[in-house]
């Protein structure tokens, strides 16, 4: 008899713990979640707009620049490293773009390597646009950019309205252009 009143402890015990587990959980992982995975309270609510993170990362010859530095133009954020396949397949997509749009439009491809490494892979291709170089992490973690490529697009006035994981093809990525043209 004492065995049960055991295990009928331990049972009810395990219970209350994955109960208790399980509200903790819906509670942390709901005030987690990123403000673009975040849904309206009415389905008639405007989506709210959500400020684009600044972040530091830096130039060619070392100077710090700031995402802020940019705002007054759409920007296109990209993520990307040369080692990454579908990275390569997307920069002619954003070469291209840029010797077109370029004046319009600050396009921000943001290497997550070193600057050496990544200048190389830039140099050898011949692409145009320009390089940041975020060697302290600072914009991968601001943007929660752990798979490449990840591509944001900016309105001029700094708030993200769209974002893209994976390599782009042209249309995709005039599509995101139109977006924070518009």
């Amino acid at each position: 008899m004492r065995n049960h009143k055991t295990w009928a402890v331990l049972a009810l015990a395990l219970v209350v713990l994955i109960g208790g587990a399980s509200i903790l959980y819906g509670k942390l992982s709901g005030e987690m979640l990123p403000p673009d995975q975040m849904a309206a309270s009415t389905e008639d609510a405007e989506p709210e707009k959500v400020a684009a993170p600044d972040f530091t990362v830096y130039d060619g010859t070392g100077t710090e620049v700031r995402l802020s530095d940019y705002v007054g133009k759409p920007i296109v954020l990209n993520f990307w490293a040369s080692w990454c396949g579908p990275c390569q397949s997307e920069m002619p997509e954003f070469d291209a773009a840029y010797e077109e749009l370029g004046e319009d439009i600050h396009f921000l491809m943001v290497s997550r390597e070193t600057v050496e490494t990544a200048t190389a892979f830039i140099e050898e291709a011949g692409y145009s646009f320009p390089v940041l170089y975020d060697t302290e992490s600072d914009a991968a973690i601001s943007y929660q950019a752990y798979s490449l490529p990840t591509t944001y697009f900016i309105d001029a006035e700094g708030y993200m309205i769209a974002r893209a994981t994976g390599a782009l093809d042209a249309d995709t990525l005039q599509q995101g252009i139109d977006m924070i043209l518009s």
